[in-house]
């Protein structure tokens, strides 16, 4: 039951002692504020480092091709690794546990990418659907390369948004023009968004790779190959198992490393979760740290305010107060500190997170990008979690004092000076 009494004496003890009442309170707000801040940053950095994977499929595998180090089936080493359209085809039948399978080729030597009287110097690429799918690509309008355009060796090509805005107008649909590429003319189908590399790989165009094999001359070659694993596949055996593959395709020794590159997305991520793991759990055990050192404060200021009402809480037992009156008054001016300070540092640390996203945001909308950094924020549910803990500590904070001052005989309280 709320006692408007108890509580204007709370107020006025806090009145009468504002710089101590403050210096109290002010601990407590530097712990929660230092806490939420450090969890924001810690989930910002973790934004940022998956928005560095970009759209690709975390249980990807890229694969690219090097020269031998050591010497194997009677071959010396320093021999260039080539990949053929048959390395394809092996590592998706002899491989189960993988769903796609795709190539990538650079289209080599200089060119410009001309529509009239625009030109413009993007990478073109030849690639499959699938190679896509992995990369991550997404269609802003039109359509994506499909397999038809593969086995039909079709002359099309897709755009990034980037490019189509270089070499088209404003208020030009790119879908159905005629870009030349080389000499060759190719015919648009769609344009597509990539957000990864801060959008620069929108500067590209992909065309079928079976076209650029057989129109540019790079037939059965292959330069980058990516796959997807199916869900549950193991990382590290499914690299053992491509290494071999190729190592007999390309006779050289499956533990020359420079031969053959191999980078796992799904390895990749979860070494970086597991970094921000750490990195949560040394925050938390900072930010508590922080935190009961403020409600330490709180605690031995209460010991003293005991000590200073002495005689006051004797008088009160002598006129008939219950032990349970008087720890109720304590405790309730020990919650009361607590929780008004944690609560405003818990609101101070969320609206300076807040103002630091919108920061961001206005960078990345004028082009701009903070390198590993990305929409720092904190979490619902630690925001409550939190103002509980603030509640709960503030009640045990006050408890030791409370129960001394419970336990005041009235007569040594009135001797008290």
């Amino acid at each position: 039951m709320f006692d408007i009494d108890k509580w204007q004496e709370i107020l006025g003890t806090m009145r009468k002692n504002k710089l101590r009442t403050f210096l109290t309170a002010f601990g407590v707000f530097w712990g929660i504020f230092m806490l939420v801040m450090l969890l924001g940053a810690g989930k910002g950095m973790q934004n940022g480092v998956e928005g560095e994977f970009g759209e690709e499929a975390k249980s990807a595998f890229w694969i690219w091709s090097g020269r031998t180090s050591v010497p194997s089936h009677g071959l010396k080493p320093g021999r260039e690794i080539q990949f053929s359209n048959e390395d394809l085809i092996a590592l998706a039948r002899e491989i189960d546990e993988v769903e796609v399978t795709a190539p990538r080729n650079n289209l080599w030597g200089e060119y410009v990418i001309k529509y009239q009287d625009k030109n413009a110097a993007f990478r073109v690429f030849g690639t499959t659907k699938g190679f896509l799918q992995i990369n991550g690509e997404k269609l802003n309008s039109g359509r994506l390369l499909n397999e038809i355009d593969f086995i039909e060796r079709r002359k099309v090509v897709i755009l990034g948004e980037r490019a189509a805005k270089v070499l088209f107008k404003e208020d030009e649909d790119p879908i159905g023009k005629y870009i030349d590429i080389r000499g060759v003319y190719f015919r648009v189908v769609g344009i597509f968004n990539l957000s990864e590399n801060g959008g620069r790989n929108e500067e590209r165009a992909f065309i079928p790779f079976s076209t650029l094999q057989y129109t540019f001359g790079q037939q059965n070659r292959v330069h980058l190959m990516g796959l997807i694993t199916k869900p549950g596949a193991n990382p590290q055996e499914v690299q053992a198992k491509i290494r071999k593959i190729l190592a007999r395709q390309h006779k050289f020794d499956t533990k020359d490393e420079q031969a053959v590159g191999v980078n796992s997305n799904e390895e990749n991520y979860a070494r970086f979760m597991g970094l921000f793991a750490a990195i949560r759990t040394f925050v938390w055990v900072v930010g508590i740290g922080t935190l009961i050192a403020g409600i330490v404060g709180v605690s031995n200021i209460m010991l003293i305010i005991v000590k200073e009402r002495t005689r006051e809480i004797g008088v009160r037992k002598a006129m008939g107060a219950t032990p349970f009156s008087i720890v109720s008054l304590i405790i309730q001016e020990s919650i009361f500190i607590t929780a008004l300070s944690g609560y405003m540092g818990l609101l101070a640390g969320a609206g300076l997170l807040d103002l630091m996203a919108w920061g961001i945001r206005m960078i990345e909308e004028g082009g701009g990008k903070l390198p590993f950094f990305s929409r720092p924020e904190i979490d619902l549910g630690v925001a409550v979690s939190a103002t509980v803990v603030l509640v709960i500590a503030g009640a045990l904070a006050g408890l030791v004092p409370a129960l001394k001052a419970a336990n005041v005989k009235p007569i040594e309280a009135l001797r008290a000076d």
